[in-house]
């Protein structure tokens, strides 16, 4: 068994097939299929279950896969030492976003960039579930996200900011306000027309715990997994919807107001797996501020 035929077994568990891992490998499929072929004769069991219309794991290739990662990203820290021993800093670090948290991450990358060039950054967007489990499994390196407190367990965590949320709905909405200086109250909006995010999306997550908090019910008349496509519902006086103010301001044409109590909030925060972080990782997180 080698390294090259645990990176074939990966690409195809990854890709879903023997084909589109060919093409994301640059090589033939029949190379593909003729190695993962002989890995299973070696192993004594097949690893992929094989019909006309899908590719899945054996329960023998369930086990084999997440042990070929390891084995796979030990490989690659052996080698990011070896060129750290000789004054140079390559290798690759995967960052885990979800869609509106940024928190500046630009700035951080095109610093370790202008650092260490030859170092390879692969960002990986997705809901926060998904990003927690890609931490566990070690195909994500570190992650800028909002978690709770109960997601925060098992990681190593850093605190970059904490926001309270705003409502933002269209100029041409004439909103009901019982708080100070036009602020909202959950109970205001409760009967609006609402734009959600998709369960799993921190907004919504955020949004849903201030709501049971305060004992108020509302119904969600859009469900979304897109920050423009929420913004336009409300740009069409279809909906308010709950934002970040960071991602609010993006789009100064909406009106803001902020919540008198019980405002939907969230922590955003660098978070890694525990242990040392390889060299690369490393040197990205000291430009993470």
């Amino acid at each position: 068994m080698d390294l090259r035929q645990m990176e074939v077994v990966v690409a195809v568990a990854d890709a879903g097939g023997f084909t589109a891992a060919a093409r994301r490998l640059h090589v033939v499929q029949s190379a593909v299929s003729g190695t993962v072929r002989a890995l299973e004769r070696e192993l004594g069991t097949p690893l992929f279950t094989r019909t006309t219309h899908r590719v899945g794991l054996t329960p023998a290739g369930e086990a084999f896969v997440p042990a070929a990662r390891q084995a796979l990203r030990a490989a690659e820290l052996a080698r990011e030492a070896v060129d750290a021993a000789k004054g140079e800093l390559r290798g690759r670090v995967t960052v885990g976003t979800m869609q509106g948290v940024w928190a500046n991450l630009h700035h951080a990358l095109a610093a370790l960039r202008a650092e260490h060039p030859r170092v390879v950054v692969r960002l990986r967007q997705a809901a926060v579930i998904d990003i927690r489990q890609a931490l566990r499994e070690g195909t994500v390196d570190l992650a800028v996200v909002a978690l709770d407190r109960q997601q925060q367990r098992g990681l190593v965590t850093r605190l970059l900011a904490r926001e309270e949320m705003v409502l933002v709905a269209s100029p041409r909405r004439n909103l009901t306000t019982s708080g100070a200086e036009g602020t909202v109250h959950l109970d205001d909006i409760a009967e609006l027309p609402q734009v959600e995010f998709t369960p799993g999306w921190a907004i919504r997550d955020a949004a849903d715990r201030a709501f049971r908090a305060a004992g108020v019910e509302r119904a969600t008349t859009f469900e979304v997994n897109d920050i423009v496509a929420a913004s336009e519902l409300v740009r069409a006086d279809l909906g308010v919807c709950i934002m970040p103010p960071t991602i609010a301001h993006r789009f100064p044409d909406l009106t803001l107001h902020r919540f008198a109590r019980h405002a939907p909030s969230w922590k955003v925060m660098v978070v890694r797996p525990p242990g040392e972080p390889p060299a690369a990782v490393a040197a990205l997180l000291r430009h993470i501020t």
